[in-house]
């Protein structure tokens, strides 16, 4: 009697339990979608609110580089060019930069291009050249242009331990067009003058001695100018149309252009630092306008005049020291 109560027992606790794990089961499948929504019919919004999705960049009509034609019907010189745009279609960071510090900076180039007749597509061979930022290459070349110290001199500017006018942002663009000018007089277009300011004048006429052709697109060239024209086009392409590539700037996301004024010195300067305090700055705010300035004073022996930028009051905030 009592094995018969023992395995009536067995047998209902057995018989419970596969309920319980039944309705457990089907609990935890039922409820699946809650506990992993990446499986519903929501994942794109979950996951992905902007919808984003990887596309290969389309290359449609034409291509110019100051008003000079890009024949990208040439297998080669289409895959160049895409690669350039797939690469600042997806390097968000650095295109949204260069979106943000080209508005700050392109008003300051495009009168100065339009002065000296280079066309205004220049302004991203710039860009193109330092992200519009006083950087020192590995080979010494310094500032939004990049001009090393010859060269620089050449073409008129200041360069000593006092003032370096490569980082003088209207001075550097001003010889940029000169040598631009110069070149485009050898070369008889515009293509080859920019290939140029990244190679150099005679390394180019090197290779076109070499390889019996002068047209930029002929040429077999180190990867750095092999890939220059098409570094332009492409920043050129996606900052003019930046939605089709998808990037969306509101105007207050942008870096805007510094208010300044200019006061002129011809003479001596003892301390950069206390000249700006006298004029309600700081020696970072008077270096931030006038990068140019190397030194913290200035001998000006020959008592030259130089064109100092200050800040439009209340333009830039100025944080007080403790």
């Amino acid at each position: 009697m009592r094995t018969v109560k023992f395995l009536t027992t067995l047998l209902v606790l057995t018989i419970t339990g596969i309920v319980f794990l039944f309705a457990f089961s089907s609990f935890y499948t039922g409820n699946k979608s809650n506990i992993h929504p990446a499986k519903n019919n929501s994942e794109d919004s979950l996951f992905f609110p902007q919808n984003y999705k990887i596309v290969t960049p389309k290359i449609q009509g034409d291509f110019y580089f100051c008003g000079e034609r890009v024949p990208i019907e040439n297998i080669d010189v289409k895959e160049r060019l895409e690669r350039e745009l797939i690469v600042n279609t997806y390097w968000h960071s650095l295109t949204l930069l260069s979106a943000k510090r080209a508005n700050r900076w392109f008003p300051v180039i495009e009168p100065i291009l339009k002065k000296y007749n280079v066309p205004d597509d220049f302004k991203y061979l710039a860009l193109t050249e330092s992200m519009l930022t006083n950087v020192i290459s590995p080979a010494g070349a310094v500032g939004f242009w990049q001009f090393k110290k010859d060269a620089a001199r050449e073409y008129g500017l200041e360069v000593n331990k006092e003032i370096d006018e490569r980082y003088h942002i209207e001075k550097a663009t001003e010889a940029a067009c000169k040598y631009l000018i110069d070149s485009y007089k050898k070369y008889g277009n515009w293509t080859m003058a920019a290939a140029s300011y990244n190679y150099g004048k005679s390394a180019i006429d090197e290779q076109i001695e070499k390889q019996k052709a002068n047209n930029y697109y002929n040429l077999v060239l180190p990867e750095e100018t092999s890939r220059y024209i098409f570094r332009i086009l492409s920043i050129k392409e996606i900052l003019t149309n930046p939605k089709k590539y998808g990037f969306y700037f509101d105007e207050k996301d942008l870096y805007q252009p510094y208010k300044t004024y200019e006061i002129a010195v011809n003479k001596e300067v003892k301390s950069w630092v206390d000249f700006a305090k006298a004029h309600g700055i700081n020696y970072k705010i008077l270096k931030m306008l006038n990068p140019w300035l190397r030194k913290h004073y200035l001998t000006n022996k020959k008592r030259k005049t130089y064109k100092i930028k200050l800040p439009v009051e209340g333009s830039i905030y100025v944080i007080p020291d403790f």
